[in-house]
């Protein structure tokens, strides 16, 4: 391949609009600035169209799902690019937590199998859609949210090259195959406006909204994870993702752990040593997680890779676009 970049893929609302409170320990004194409104699309937004969606995902086609090369930052675009604009430290515990129950870890890994259980292997899954007449994946994360709804992922993950992604499924604990959660629909695709215009990697964050199944939510049936936005920078976290590129499959929850560091090249983006490859984009980032329950708090996605360090993942700064992002979905009506 001869671009620089790779992105891994299988391919405004205001900060104090949301339903959920923020940590009590936000600093009331940095300046929120006001940020455009996420682009939206509708997505199966009746129950014909959801029966359409479900129907044609067979296990067949998820398994013949292929990543997607797209196009990341070109040399010299740093100087165009637009910086995530900070504010407010925000931040949402997952469903269910206790006040104690976050330990902060010190494990390292650049990509094995997780096999300890806990919520994340519920709360993460596939993301699978159609572009441009392919099937690809991806992908994503449950999180909490006021409609019990909202899934993260990538922008890439849902729009690209121009067009927003269709036929978009979240499958929740994808393992080998089996869907032990069942597959949900997206009635609504969310990104921010600097993806939806330009593709601005600093920005590659998304959302989807999902149809409750058999009467139930989401979170009702799988938790969701905690996420936190305006955090600070060089923290430890966990990323998870099924990454279905060599010399991975699909079949199995992936994850790396160890300290972030910037990006000291082509973006404004949080850096880990982590291998996963194309499929793992939209998967989650998190700080404070314990290792113990499967809890953490969502601050990134696995993002790019430079083709030049192919053991690092690079993940977008969480700050007012992506929160925006995120407060417009848990306020929409998952029907």
């Amino acid at each position: 391949m001869h671009r620089k970049v790779a992105l891994i893929s299988a391919l405004a609302l205001a900060a104090g609009s949301a339903a959920l409170l923020p940590a009590s320990g936000a600093q009331a004194h940095v300046r929120v600035r006001p940020e455009p409104a996420p682009a939206q699309k509708a997505a199966a937004d009746s129950a014909s169209e959801r029966r359409q969606v479900l129907t044609y995902w067979t296990e067949r086609r998820m398994e013949a799902a292929k990543p997607l090369n797209a196009p990341g930052p070109k040399a010299g675009a740093k100087k165009t690019m637009a910086e995530p604009g900070e504010g407010t430290p925000w931040t949402a515990p997952p469903s269910g937590a206790r006040k104690n129950g976050a330990a902060l870890q010190a494990a390292r890994s650049s990509g094995t199998p997780w096999t300890r259980g806990g919520a994340v292997v519920k709360t993460t899954g596939r993301v699978f859609f159609t572009t441009q007449g392919r099937n690809a994946s991806c992908s994503g994360s449950a999180v909490t949210s006021a409609n019990k709804s909202v899934v993260l992922t990538a922008g890439h993950c849902v729009k690209m090259n121009g067009a927003f992604h269709t036929n978009w499924v979240f499958v929740p604990g994808y393992d080998n195959g089996k869907r032990p959660f069942g597959t949900w629909a997206a009635t609504r695709l969310l990104t921010t406006p600097q993806w939806n215009a330009r593709e601005d990697i600093n920005f590659d964050i998304a959302a989807a909204v999902v149809a409750p199944l058999e009467g139930k939510t989401l979170v009702d049936v799988v938790g969701g994870q905690g996420v936190a936005f305006n955090q600070p920078r060089r923290q430890q976290m966990y990323a998870f993702g099924y990454p279905a590129a060599a010399p991975y499959d699909g079949s199995k929850l992936i994850h790396c752990s160890g300290r972030t560091f910037d990006d000291f090249s082509m973006s404004k983006d949080h850096g880990l040593t982590c291998n996963m490859t194309g499929g793992s984009s939209g998967g989650p980032w998190m700080l404070t997680f314990n290792e113990s329950t499967g809890l953490g708090t969502q601050n990134s996605v696995n993002s790019f890779k430079y083709n030049f360090a192919p053991n690092w993942m690079f993940g977008p700064y969480f700050g007012n676009e992506a929160q925006a992002v995120y407060q417009a979905a848990q306020n929409t009506n998952a029907l």
